[in-house]
């Protein structure tokens, strides 16, 4: 997920306030729970990016603390999701698109043949660092050419993904990216991260049809959230919660060795961010909150059935 230099072009998508946005009674009425019912996905992003992020998130999923995670096919950890799908099929793991390779020594590159992706690549031969920069550069055929990629080895590798994502927003920051972000996803049948905001350009807007399972609101810790106000942050979102899909994206991980050279530098987003998340979703606190405010837990593939 985002650095501190995410994107603003993304904010229409992610908010830390969550927004009440049109699908409400459809989408809880057609999961079978009465219109006016609180319904939740806790998803964490960036699993395979390192054994630390996997192991925390792992754990969460293990304990519902978290219902949904999303998989970077091309970080090196892949190998430990794709066992963990298939010792646990009723995981709900999606992909988490990569167009990008943020972190400043640890650096990944596409899953396509490079010479079939040129413009994914910095002047390194990695995939570029920040959403701004690939936004700039990319050409969307070959955007396409390579989440296709990332779709079809985890797929191989036995990985069934329930839903698709972008990490730190490359997808939706330009509508010809978008629409290939779109276009694919309907054709494996999969729902998409994606919401319609009031501010949200037609560009975009009119790429989605009332076909596509949309969100109706997302919530994300952003830099402006101070350590010290990790807890109330995240029991303020649930309060706020308004009927409808929400979405709670969290960064898990334990802020170890391995995380913290893997991050270093990057104190948003970075391995002690990541243990903060991880602390609070698993906490019996957050538990109870959830019950108080009589949030109803779901996932992705919950809103996957509705495409069938």
């Amino acid at each position: 997920m985002p650095l501190c230099k995410l994107s603003l072009s993304i904010l229409f998508f992610f908010s830390p306030l969550t927004l009440a946005l049109g699908q409400t009674k459809a989408i809880a009425e057609r999961l079978g729970y009465p219109a006016d019912s609180k319904l939740l996905i806790i998803h964490a992003d960036d699993l395979a990016v390192a054994h630390s992020e996997d192991a925390a998130s792992f754990d969460a999923l293990d304990r519902n603390a978290v219902t949904s995670a999303s998989i970077m096919v091309p970080c090196p950890w892949l190998n430990e999701v794709a066992a963990y799908a298939k010792a646990h099929p009723d995981a709900d793991l999606g992909l988490h698109l990569t167009l990008t390779s943020e972190w400043k020594t640890y650096r990944w590159g596409p899953v396509e043949s490079k010479d079939k992706v040129p413009s994914l690549l910095d002047p390194t031969g990695y995939l570029w660092p920040d959403t701004p920069q690939a936004v700039g550069a990319l050409k969307a055929d070959e955007a396409e050419r390579e989440i296709r990629a990332q779709i079809e080895r985890a797929i191989a590798m036995g990985i069934h993904p329930t839903h698709l994502d972008s990490h730190m927003g490359a997808l939706f920051s330009r509508p010809d990216l978008f629409a290939v972000y779109v276009k694919v996803a309907r054709e494996y049948k999969l729902p998409f991260l994606a919401f319609i905001a009031p501010n949200t350009p037609t560009e975009l807007s009119s790429i989605l049809s009332n076909k596509d399972v949309l969100l109706d609101s997302v919530v994300i810790a952003d830099p402006s959230v101070h350590p010290s106000d990790w807890k109330t942050f995240y029991s303020t979102a649930i309060k706020n919660l308004k009927p409808g899909v929400t979405e709670i994206i969290v960064h898990l991980g334990h802020d170890d060795a391995e995380l913290q050279a893997v991050m270093v530098d990057h104190p948003d987003y970075g391995a002690a961010w990541r243990q903060r998340d991880y602390d609070v979703v698993t906490s019996p606190e957050f538990k109870k909150l959830l019950e108080e405010n009589r949030v109803i837990l779901i996932k992705w593939k919950d809103l996957k059935r509705l495409l069938n």
